[in-house]
């Protein structure tokens, strides 16, 4: 019987990007929650985790020296700089996870999308915030960065979503739920589109 979900033999790649405090993990986390198919690559990063992060599930922490070989060896697919810090993307665990049938979510920065958008085969998606407001009263309540830190992350906002229109898809995540519901039926559609193309 065919699943509504995780019938390729080869998974599928999305790219998702947002403004921090838009809800990008949170709605990544419910996709794997509710099928097996589907997993997030875990980023490479130079930063210091936060505050319930934990190393090998929300990111890969690394040095700046250990980050730089890994580039100098090839093995990102794609990496940026942001905020000071790098992040970067595995190109070996992307590969392994599609040749055993599972959809892999790119949770990255519109820097590292960019690189990606005509290089590769993906589903790229963006994830909106209702209005700036509404991202400024996010990013106070993590209570995890300095007013100055989300004074930037809200100018750098504003440019990522100048880029939206180059996605493939756009979501806003006003209510958790229906964007949900938006970005699941995506995957659905994605698939099925692959399944007989």
């Amino acid at each position: 019987m065919r699943k509504i979900l995780g019938d390729l033999k080869k998974g599928l790649l999305f790219v998702v990007s947002a403004p921090a405090g838009t809800g990008k993990t949170t709605l990544v986390r419910m996709l794997q929650r509710e099928f097996s198919c589907v997993v997030e690559s875990v980023s490479y990063t130079t930063r210091e985790p936060r505050a319930q992060e934990i190393d090998g599930r929300d990111y890969h922490f690394v040095s700046r020296e250990v980050f730089e070989q890994k580039i100098e060896e090839g093995e990102f697919l794609e990496y940026a700089q942001v905020f000071g810090h790098y992040y970067g993307t595995s190109k070996l665990f992307i590969e392994d996870k599609q040749s055993h049938g599972k959809h892999v979510m790119l949770v990255i920065d519109t820097q590292g999308a960019l690189q990606l958008m005509n290089r590769l085969q993906a589903v790229f998606i963006f994830i909106r915030p209702p209005d700036m407001e509404t991202l400024r009263q996010r990013l106070s309540s993590r209570k995890s960065e300095s007013l100055e830190v989300i004074e930037e992350r809200l100018s750098w906002a504003e440019k990522e979503l100048a880029l939206a229109p180059r996605y493939d898809y756009q979501i806003v995540n006003d209510y958790l739920e229906t964007a949900y519901a938006v970005l699941r039926s995506i995957l659905i559609a994605e698939e099925h589109r692959s399944l007989y193309s």
